[in-house]
C-alpha cells in the first residue's frame, strides 16, 4: 500500500491546511477503516455460531458470546486509554496481535475436549483484546478536523463525518453477521472466526500503521522538533483530564444509550432467527435484519442536513421514540411484511440516535480522553449485543418466539429512557457547536 499522499496529508510538521476531511486523511483512509471494522462486527455472531456447532449447546453458545461482550466492555476502554497516552499505533498493533492469536486458540478449544470453563475464559480474552477500530477512527477524525480544517468548516465537517461513521457502522453491523452466515454455510462453522483472525492481522494492522494515526497521542515531541513544540505538547499531556471525569452523569447517560442500542441489535437478530426458524427458513434471518440496517444507514447520512435548531438532545429523544415504535410493530407483527415495516421503522430511529450520541460524546469528552470515551461507547454496543443474544436465545428456547420478540421492545425502552434522562440533564447540548477546542486538546 502506498501511503505517501497520506503521510503528506497527516504529517504534523507544518502541514498545509486542508479544506475537506478527505484531503486531511488521504484517499486510502476510508476504505481501510471500513474493512478494518469487519472483524469487530463478525466477532459476537461468529463466536455464537462456532460454539453452537462445536459444542452442540445453545446455552453455552449464548454464554460464550456474552463473555466476549463482557471482555470488550471491561477492557475496551482501557485500550482506548492506552491509545490516548501511547498512541493508536502501539495500542492497535498489540491488540490486533493478541486478538488474532486468541481467535485461533478459541477455535481449537471449542473443537477439543477442554472444559467449557476454559472456552468461556478464552472468549473473555477475545473480547478484551478486540481492536477498537470504530471509536479509534472517530477519535482520529475529530483530531484531524480540529487541527487541519478551517475553524468555519469544523462544525459542519464534524456533523457530516459522524453521520458517515455511524452509517458505516450500521452497514458493517448488518454485513458482519451476513458474512458469518455465508462463510459458515459454505466452509464450516470455524471459517468465520478464522477469517476474522486473518482480517484482524492484515486490515487492523494496516489501519494502525496508517499515517492518520500520527494525529493522536502518538505524535510525541522528539529531539528533532523545536523546543517550543515539545513544551507545548508536554503541557497538553499534563493537562489530560482525570479518569473520574469519564464517570459523570453526562457521559454515563451516553453509555447507557449505547448499551440499549446494542441490546436492540442482539435481541432483534436472535428473535429473527427464532421467527424464521419457526417457518423452516432460519437462514433468512440475516436478510430480514438487513431491512433495519437499510433504514438506519439512510437516516444516519441524512443527519448532516438537519438544521442546527433541531438540537442534539431533541434529536435523540425524537428518534428514540421512532425506534421504540418500530420495536412495538416488530413484536406485534401478524405477518412477515408487517415485521419488515417494523424493522424499517426501527432502523429510521437507530441511525440518527447513533450519530447524535457520538456527537454528544465528542462534545462532552474530557480533555485528552476522546479515544477513551469513544471506546467506551463502542464497547457498550457490543456488551449489549452479546447480553441480548444470550438472553433472547434462552427466552426463545424456553417460552417461544413471541417472548423473544418482546426483548427488542425492552431494549428500545432503555434507549428512550436514556434519551429522556439526557433531556433533563440540561440545555448544554441544545446547539450543534464548534468542537475545535476539544479536538485540539
Amino acid at each position: 500500500m502506498t501511503l505517501t499522499h497520506d503521510r503528506a496529508a497527516a504529517h504534523d510538521t507544518g502541514p498545509a491546511p486542508a479544506t475537506t476531511v478527505l484531503q486531511a486523511v488521504g484517499p486510502t483512509y476510508f476504505p481501510l477503516a471500513f474493512v478494518a471494522r469487519l472483524p469487530f462486527a463478525m466477532m459476537v455472531v461468529g463466536v455464537l455460531t462456532l460454539v453452537v456447532a462445536g459444542r452442540d449447546s445453545l446455552t453455552l453458545g449464548g454464554a460464550t458470546s456474552g463473555m466476549v461482550g463482557l471482555g470488550a466492555a471491561a477492557c475496551g476502554p482501557l485500550i482506548g486509554a492506552w491509545a490516548d497516552r501511547a498512541g493508536q499505533r502501539r495500542a492497535l498493533l498489540a491488540a490486533a496481535t493478541v486478538h488474532s492469536l486468541l481467535l485461533l486458540v478459541l477455535t481449537l478449544a471449542v473443537f477439543s475436549s477442554l472444559p467449557d470453563a476454559l472456552v468461556l475464559a478464552v472468549a473473555f480474552g477475545v473480547g478484551a483484546s478486540a481492536p477498537q477500530v470504530p471509536p479509534m477512527s472517530r477519535s482520529r477524525l475529530v483530531a484531524l478536523i480540529g487541527s487541519r480544517l478551517p475553524a468555519a468548516r469544523r462544525g459542519t465537517a464534524l456533523s457530516r463525518t459522524m453521520s458517515y461513521e455511524s452509517a458505516v457502522d450500521e452497514v458493517v453491523f448488518v454485513f458482519g453477521p451476513f458474512v458469518v452466515g455465508i462463510l459458515a454455510a459454505l466452509l464450516g462453522p470455524a471459517a468465520p472466526i478464522l477469517a476474522a483472525a486473518a482480517l484482524t492481522a492484515v486490515a487492523v494492522g494496516a489501519f494502525a500503521l496508517h499515517a492518520s494515526a500520527r494525529t493522536t497521542a502518538e505524535q510525541r515531541p522528539t529531539a528533532e522538533r523545536p523546543e517550543a513544540e515539545r513544551t507545548a505538547r508536554s503541557r497538553s499531556s499534563a493537562a489530560q483530564a482525570p479518569v473520574r471525569e469519564l464517570w459523570s452523569g453526562r457521559v454515563l447517560v451516553l453509555v447507557a444509550g449505547f448499551v440499549g442500542i446494542g441490546l436492540f441489535f442482539g435481541s432483534v437478530l436472535t428473535a429473527l432467527s427464532a421467527h424464521t426458524g419457526d417457518v423452516g427458513h432460519a437462514e433468512r434471518a440475516g436478510l430480514l435484519y438487513g431491512f433495519m440496517g437499510i433504514g438506519s444507514a439512510v437516516t444516519a447520512l441524512a443527519v448532516a442536513g438537519f438544521p442546527a435548531r433541531f438540537s442534539l438532545r431533541a434529536r435523540w429523544l425524537v428518534f428514540a421514540a421512532v425506534q421504540l415504535a418500530g420495536a412495538v410493530v416488530v413484536a406485534t407483527a401478524p405477518s412477515t411484511p408487517v415485521l419488515v415495516v417494523g424493522l424499517l421503522l426501527a432502523g429510521l430511529g437507530i441511525g440518527p440516535s447513533l450519530v447524535t450520541i457520538y456527537s454528544l460524546g465528542s462534545e462532552r469528552s474530557p480533555v485528552g480522553r476522546n479515544a477513551t470515551l469513544m471506546t467506551m461507547l463502542g464497547s457498550a454496543i457490543i456488551l449489549g449485543q452479546s447480553a441480548a443474544s444470550a438472553v433472547t436465545g434462552v427466552l426463545a428456547d424456553a417460552f417461544g418466539t413471541s417472548a423473544a420478540m418482546l426483548v427488542p421492545v425492552v431494549a428500545a425502552g432503555v434507549v428512550a429512557g436514556a434519551a429522556a434522562v439526557n433531556w433533563r440533564l440540561g440545555r448544554t447540548s441544545d446547539v450543534v457547536v464548534d468542537h475545535a477546542s476539544a479536538a485540539d486538546a
